[in-house]
């Protein structure tokens, strides 16, 4: 199966990296997760240039940066029942298609979990930009 479009409200696979790994001079992150595409958007030369947000199990440390992800959401994703969160407050940014985007665990030719609920996504929208609004919202651009 070909690589989807990067349609925002769609989660992929991705080596996500975080502020903190770039900031001590990571160029990729330690581990590949689910991330929600959150923009995607057309450059001048045709490239798209894509924001994602990721999705963990670990308890955030600011609340503010945070969404909690619906159970019945992640479920309906092929994700697992542990509680996870959408860390609102960390982008990663990157030409479409990038070599961070990975196939699903066990699904060699799959590139996308599946697409989040319109209402999450306008959630994640509203959340982001009250995390710009009070300079919590970190983005990295990884090499």
């Amino acid at each position: 199966m070909p690589l989807p479009e990067p349609v925002p409200g769609r989660v992929i696979r991705y080596n996500f990296l975080w502020s903190d790994e770039a900031r001590a001079g990571a160029l990729e992150g330690k581990k590949d997760r689910p991330v929600v595409i959150v923009l995607a958007k057309k450059q001048e030369n045709d490239d798209k240039l894509v924001f994602v947000t990721p999705i963990t199990h670990s308890t955030p440390d600011d609340p503010e940066r945070a969404l909690p992800l619906p159970r019945k959401t992640a479920l309906r994703l092929g994700l697992d029942e542990e509680p996870a969160w959408i860390i609102i407050g960390e982008l990663n940014k990157f030409i479409w298609s990038g070599p961070d985007i990975r196939p699903l665990p066990d699904a060699k030719d799959v590139w996308t979990y599946g697409d989040i609920p319109q209402q999450l996504f306008v959630d994640i929208q509203m959340a982001i930009t009250r995390c710009q609004t009070h300079k919590k919202l970190r983005t990295s651009t990884p090499e």
